[in-house]
């Protein structure tokens, strides 16, 4: 998984990696990944909402960390590396 943060650079690389190519968009599962400031969640309900209006979106879950100020566990960020194909992430306040 690469993680790009285009206000700071590229993350750190390692493990799978994936050409955005390949990445079927109509089938692959997606995390919907909220960093917990206020309004994300909705943000991401509403790109939930939009993708369901050309695709399946049972395999389009919420995920996120629990506080705004703290960096996501280890063990969610390895849960959603190794259960979705892709992921949109929201910073909002």
């Amino acid at each position: 998984m690469l993680i790009i943060n285009p206000t700071f650079g590229h993350g750190t690389g390692g493990g799978e990696q994936r050409a955005i190519d390949s990445v079927d968009w109509n089938t692959v599962p997606i995390a919907l990944f909220t960093n917990a400031k206020p309004n994300a969640r909705e943000l991401l309900t509403g790109v939930r909402e939009h993708l369901a209006t050309f695709r399946d979106v049972s395999n389009v879950q919420f995920e996120g960390k629990d506080s705004a100020s703290q960096p996501a566990p280890d063990a969610v960020i390895e849960h959603v590396a190794n259960n979705y194909g892709a992921a949109i992430l929201a910073i909002a306040d």
